[in-house]
């Protein structure tokens, strides 16, 4: 099993950071006298036998999937009340806008052990908020796994989701691949990551006041090293078309876009979009209407016209968890304080005045059962990578009558 992660995750760093295409040939022999002439007359060296056909991960697909759960789910619902909008350029008139339901259709696969505070559920529906699928390490050792994609529609919106991560934990080492696609906070990345992990012994025995409950708990501390593949957050593209008194020239752009404008010669004016199609008879519809979808729509196509990016960076991090009946409290964080400046004409350094920066996340799962009556909860997640953020949080209190 530790050699099919090993593998994923190494096959991954090398395909994000090759130039080139490499063909290995099967069954081809390599020694040191054919890659160098004998002129050279180098010492007799054993044979080096680079043979990948005879590479065997011994799979055990039995022992992968047990415990895994495959699920689909379609959910629903209402969304925003129909709105009214009036307008009185031509006399009264009355528009109703209306937003269509929200839904979502969600598919996935999953083997993560259950944490001790999690219920157990009968059915999994896609709806459920598990922070702790977030977390640097599971409940137990060894390989764990998730897959989903979601499609959502949400206020009129839809967006197109995926989170995938394979992960193996052990005692000394965490080895960690992962694809986020969040289309509501904006944010697509895949990213893989290689830690050592040191088990913290005694923890909390020296604190003076720290609670003798959570003495009890497991932290432990890792360090290593993350690549990131992204497009290249911090690119703005109307950068170029800001004048030197920092205001926009928002309807040259607009022409270069293919709109055009029209004057009667009686102070009349007609915009057009590139289709023909008239779209404002005044400026201040202009402006204030057409012009923010025409930013938008080029800011989108500039994006996506580059390519992705790789990122390296520095990765710490910490996870402890603690649980009983009454108490539990799991928390994690990781912090990436250093990257490598390629010098690339996107690289974020660029965005950031050629300085560092922090990119972070990190999470809190607390609950306390003070007695069969009463109990307090609070979970929650905040992630920050370049200039995207996007966070998680729920808090309450029960009391329960009998």
């Amino acid at each position: 099993m530790k050699k099919l992660v090993l593998l994923f995750l190494t096959l991954a760093t090398l395909n994000v950071m090759a130039q080139d295409t490499i063909v290995l040939q099967p069954k081809k022999q390599f020694t040191l006298e054919s890659l160098f002439p004998d002129s050279l007359n180098l010492p007799k060296l054993p044979k080096l036998n680079l043979d990948i056909s005879k590479i065997n991960l011994d799979l055990d697909w039995k022992k992968i999937t047990k415990f895994a759960t495959v699920y689909g789910a379609i959910n629903g619902g209402n969304s925003l009340s129909d709105r009214d909008v009036f307008s009185v350029t031509n006399g009264l008139q009355t528009e109703t806008v209306e937003t269509p339901y929200d839904y979502s259709v969600i598919f996935g696969v999953r083997k993560i052990s259950r944490m001790g505070y999690e219920p157990k559920e009968a059915f999994k529906t896609g709806k459920e908020n598990s922070f702790s699928d977030a977390a640097t390490i599971g409940k137990v050792s060894g390989f764990e796994y998730l897959f989903e994609v979601s499609y959502v529609r949400q206020e009129g919106e839809t967006y197109n989701n995926q989170h995938h991560f394979l992960r193996y934990i052990d005692d000394t080492y965490i080895l960690k691949g992962e694809y986020l696609e969040d289309g509501f906070a904006d944010i697509k990345y895949f990213e893989t990551s290689q830690r050592y992990r040191y088990k913290v012994k005694d923890f909390g025995k020296g604190i003076t006041g720290f609670p003798e409950e959570l003495k009890k708990g497991k932290l432990s501390i890792n360090i290593g090293a993350a690549q990131r593949l992204s497009e290249p957050y911090g690119y703005d593209p109307l950068e170029e078309w800001q004048l030197s008194n920092g205001n926009l020239h928002y309807t040259f752009l607009a022409l270069e876009e293919g709109y055009s404008v029209r004057f009667d010669g009686h102070g009349g004016v007609e915009y057009f979009d590139p289709s023909g199609n008239s779209v404002a008879t005044s400026t201040d519809i202009w402006e204030g209407v057409v012009i923010p979808t025409v930013l938008s729509d080029y800011t989108e196509k500039k994006r996506n016209e580059l390519e992705n990016t790789i990122q390296h960076s520095l990765i710490l991090g910490f996870d402890y968890y603690y649980y009983s009946k009454k108490l539990w409290l799991h928390s994690w964080g990781n912090v990436m304080p250093w990257h490598y400046n390629n010098g690339g004409e996107f690289s974020y350094h660029k965005y950031n005045n050629d300085e560092q920066w922090y990119d972070y996340s990190g999470g809190l799962i607390f609950g306390w059962k003070f007695d069969k009556h009463l109990g307090v909860f609070v979970e929650g997640k905040y992630n920050k990578y370049w200039n995207r953020e996007w966070h998680d949080f729920s808090l309450g209190i029960n009391y329960i009558l009998f």
